[in-house]
């Protein structure tokens, strides 16, 4: 049998990339379940508990503004959240599987699922910037092109072979 040789350029990126989708996929997956499990709960002893354990100062500026808005989550925004958080997570852990197995399809799948969301990424950006934002946004733009290099790649050196057979 006469197997082509593996393409072994872009394989390391494209592997951490698809690591990385993986865990942001699983961590979604876990955001996810917390969610639900907060619904048959009084959040508020849920998140006393939590500020407990934790040893965190609840009159702190920054956690008291976080404390704010998980108490003023309604059963309904949950809901909502959770069901949002499995579609992302569902999404993430296609990108991630596909990517480790190496198909083609998944580099794709990556471009127009992490394009996608840039232009969501810079609207929020716009309103408030942060740190996390910033980095955010620049990881997903370093993500899609870095693939878009990686798909277009072979293509060009295709396209000159075939030019240069018949030309």
């Amino acid at each position: 049998m006469n197997r082509k040789p593996v393409n072994r350029k872009g394989e390391k990126g494209i592997l951490l990339i698809g690591i990385f989708k993986l865990v942001k996929g699983l961590l979604l997956v876990a955001v996810g379940f917390g969610a639900l499990k907060l619904l048959h709960r009084d959040v508020e002893t849920v998140v006393q508990h939590w500020v407990d354990i934790l040893r965190v100062d609840p009159e702190n500026r920054f956690i008291h503004r976080v404390l704010v808005k998980i108490l003023s989550v309604s059963p309904k925004q949950l809901k909502e959240l959770s069901v949002g958080t499995f579609f992302y997570a569902a999404l993430l852990l296609t990108e991630g599987v596909g990517l480790l197995m190496r198909k083609h399809w998944a580099e794709y799948f990556t471009v127009i699922t992490t394009a996608a969301l840039i232009p969501l990424e810079i609207y929020e950006l716009a309103r408030r910037v942060s740190p996390a934002k910033i980095g955010v946004l620049a990881i997903n733009v370093a993500i899609v092109w870095y693939l878009v290099a990686q798909l277009r790649g072979p293509r060009r050196k295709k396209r000159s072979k075939t030019q240069i057979g018949h030309g």
